[in-house]
This record gives C-alpha cells, structure tokens and sequence, in this order.
C-alpha cells in the first residue's frame, strides 16, 4: 500500500471519527430548545447526551471482536453507515423518544470508530512513524468534543435545532461515498467465536458502571438505583475480566496489561483524562454561575484551548519521534499540575482573557502528555495485539472520564453544602445582598474542593511519568512484522 492510499484511507476515517465524537457534545445548548419543542422535562431531555455515552460505553469494550472477525472495510463502512442512519432520523425525528433512539444509533455507528482508526494507524505503519498519525488523532480527540458546545450555541441562536443534524448529515454522507473507494483492508481477520456470556458481561457490567457513576452528580451517592447500577456493574465487570483471563480468545484481552509500559501508559492516561475531561466539564459552569458570563462566552474561552490542544497534538507526534514519550509527558504533566494549581485561586473577579489563556497553556501540557503516552503505550504491544489494546485504551479513557466527572461534581456538591461562613466578612451588606454573597461564596468553596482534587490527579499522574522507559521508542519484534493487506 502506497503512503498516499494510506493517507487518504486515514484522512477519511478521522473525517468520519470527528463528527462521531462531535455529536457527544453537539448538544450541550440545544436542550433548553428541544425541552420547550417536545414539551419534555430536563430528567428526560439529558437522556439525549446520557444514552449517547452509555451506548458508546458499551460498544467500545465490543470493538477488538468486530474488528477482529470483520475487515477494516466491513466495519468502517457499517458503522458509519449506521451513523448516517441516526443522523437522518435525528434530523427529521417527530417526537422525543423517535429522537432518542435516533442518537443511540448514532452512538452505535460511532463508538466502533475510535478503536477502529487507532487499530488501523497502528496497522499500516510502522512504530517509528507513528507518532505524527497517532497525533492527527489526537486532534480528532481533543478537538470534536470541545467545538460541539460553541457549534450547538452558535447554530441555536440563529437557526432550529434540527439544523445540527441538518449539518452533519451531508458530511457523513461525503464520508460514506469516499469510504466506497478509499478504505482498504489492512490486517487480518480471523473468525474469532462468539462468546454470548462475555457479551452479556460487557455490556450489563460496562452499562450499569457508567450509568450509575453519570447519574451521581444528579442522583448521588446514597440513591438506591445509583448504588446497585455501581456495585452491581463492579461485580459483573469482575466476573467478565475473570472470564476473559480463562478463554483462549477472549473478548477483550486483559493479557495487554502483563506488558509494564501499556500498563503504566494506561494509568497515566487515565488520570490525564480525569483532568482533562474534569477542567472541561466544570469551568463552563465556573465562568456563568461564579463570573456570571453567558454559555456562548464559555464555550468560546474553551475553544480556545481546544483548538491550541488540536495543534498541539499533531507537534507532540512528531516531537515523540525525535524525544520519545517520557520526557515529553515529564513537561506536559507538569505544565498540567502547575496550570491547574491557578484554577484553585479563582474567584469572580478573575480575568476572562487569562482563564482563557492559562486553559490554553493548559491544554498544551495535555496534548504533550497524552498524545506520546498513546502512541508509546500501544507500541508496547504485538501487532496481533492491536485490536484489544486499541479497544482497552479507549475504554478505561471512558470509564475514567466518567467516574472522575462524577467525584468531581460530588466533591463540588458537599464542599458546597459544608461552607461555614465568617459573618465578619459579610458586615455592612444588606440581608439580600448579604445572603446572595454567601451562596456565591458557598459555591465557589464547592468549585475550589474540585479543582483541589484536580491537582491531586494531576501529581498522581505527573509522578506516574517516572516509571516509564527513556528509550526513544519501544520496539517489540512483532509490532515490526510486514502490514498484511486482507
């Protein structure tokens, strides 16, 4: 395969990646507006961006089989196919729960993707070139969620939200007719069996993990349904991780971590994603509720960052080549602990410009950190690994996402509810404003606790940086075996 095919077939699936991972944030605005339309409440309605990420939870531990027992062809075709499909039906939905549906086939379609793109970068090259393609999917990561709200916001205010799906469905129809002729087969497929169990597991077990850890910033801690959906989604990922170990073609490999460096690799990403997600997630609510800006002006402080951290991700591929992931990720880790450090000292009278610009400096420490350790961690494994550690790699990304977003607002919650305010503070002001300064005060502890425990994650994660290998590159004799083309 030439380089030029090959640059075209990726080109094609991270045009189709990023309006998949886009529509996990695409409507972030748009709810007020599809309330008001379908004559729902906001217990329903969050369902719309809850069902997408569980459905994406779900599938995401499934992709190392399909992407195994299908070609490269099969499973990119259908699944962006079947996006299309939920993108269409979204668009023209008559009611909310049509609507719905409309957005788990959606997520269906786009969940296979991710995995699928990294499989394939580390299919049809080799390690040493990498780096710079595992960063352009970087950007696709990085980039699509954050440009979501802003788009949503922007479209909303000057059009209907049907126009959101209007939007991407001309595009994923141009992803789909490029597929046609550019996706190639790349590795091997083998008919791997069916465990109907493992399946089971996977999806109750994943399912009730994340829909119970999305529902305690809502629900908390001590809501009888949250509890069971949690513990009981521990024991069942337990039992399929037990049974995974035991069958010789396991569903999704747990063997991946017996290699140290994927292993450590994982963790680390796993807290970055924590600090990552955690950031993106509460200074939105930060700069409206504490700095009293409006939506639009907080998604577009975000952008920012998120456009720097597209950037970003594409140089540290290419840096990784030349200095390899530790002492990359040794700088971005501490860019991360020391940007964040800020966020604990805000308050309402911080600068909008220099949130904006520390969220930037920020994201450029998360680009220099994640991107390396991705491309690092999977070049750790065989080639005949790729698959389970494509799919692994983006479940833990979920699943840490998830809990660390629900400890984050847990945190904010009772730090919140726990403020003791010093009445000498508030002498002078009248009972209204007096009372009015106080829950500002009270949140703003709340916001602090949480930024606080974003810290933490990030030094866990910066002093996780020690235990990987200096070498350049990790070269493993059968990552370096001859692409196959099936």
């Amino acid at each position: 395969m030439t380089l030029k095919t090959k640059l075209w077939m990726i080109f094609t699936m991270l045009l189709g990646g990023f309006f998949g991972i886009l529509n996990e944030t695409l409507l972030a605005t748009a709810l007020p507006s599809i309330m008001k339309d379908f004559n729902i409440e906001y217990t329903q309605v969050q369902w719309l961006t809850t069902g997408f990420l569980l459905t994406n939870g779900i599938v995401i531990p499934l992709s190392a089989m399909v992407i195994q027992r299908f070609s490269t062809r099969q499973v990119f075709l259908t699944s962006i196919l079947i996006f299309l499909v939920g993108t269409l039906v979204a668009g023209i939905s008559p009611n909310f729960t049509v609507l719905l549906i409309a957005r788990i086939i959606q997520a269906l379609g786009s969940g296979i993707m991710m995995p699928l793109m990294m499989t394939t970068i580390l299919d049809v090259f080799e390690p040493q070139e990498r780096g710079k393609y595992m960063g352009i999917f970087g950007l696709v990561i990085g980039l699509a969620p954050a440009i979501g709200p802003t788009l949503s916001g922007y479209i909303v205010e000057y059009s209907h939200w049907r126009s959101l799906f209007h939007v991407v469905t001309p595009i994923a129809v141009i992803t789909f007719l490029m597929s046609l002729k550019l996706i190639k087969n790349v590795g091997t497929a083998s008919k791997v069996p069916i465990d109907i169990l493992s399946i089971a597991l996977s999806v109750v077990g994943f399912g009730g993990l994340l829909y119970g850890t999305s529902s305690i910033a809502r629900d908390g801690w001590d809501d009888p349904i949250v509890l069971t959906t949690i513990i009981g989604g521990i024991v069942l990922v337990v039992l399929f991780i037990i049974r995974q170990l035991r069958l010789e073609t396991p569903l999704l490999d747990f063997r991946v971590f017996k290699q140290g460096q994927f292993a450590v690799g994982i963790v680390i990403m796993a807290f970055t994603m924590i600090a990552m997600i955690g950031s993106e997630t509460v200074l939105p609510i930060f700069i409206q509720n504490i700095m009293g800006k409006p939506a639009l002006e907080s998604g577009l402080a975000l952008l920012t960052g998120a456009i720097v951290m597209g950037i970003m991700s594409v140089v540290s591929g290419i840096l990784y080549e030349k200095f390899g992931a530790k002492i990359l990720a040794f700088i971005g880790m501490g860019i991360v602990v020391v940007t964040t450090t800020y966020f604990v000292f805000m308050d309402a009278k911080t600068s909008l410009v220099m949130l904006t610009t520390v969220y930037a400096i920020r994201m450029i420490g998360i680009a220099l950190g994640l991107m390396p350790l991705m491309t690092h961690t999977m070049n750790e494994l065989p080639q005949t690994m790729n698959a389970h550690g494509s799919s692994m790699t983006n479940t833990m990304q979920q699943i840490s996402a998830s809990i660390g977003t629900a400890i984050l607002f847990t945190i904010m919650s009772h730090f919140a509810k726990i403020f003791k305010p010093d009445m000498a503070d508030y002498q002078g002001l009248k009972p209204e404003v007096m009372q009015a300064q106080i829950a500002q005060d009270a949140m703003l502890n709340g916001y602090h606790a949480a930024f606080w425990f974003t810290v933490i994650i990030a030094v866990i994660a910066f002093l996780s940086v020690f235990l990987l290998k200096s070498q350049k590159k990790v070269k493993h004799p059968k990552t370096q075996e001859s692409n196959t083309t099936a």
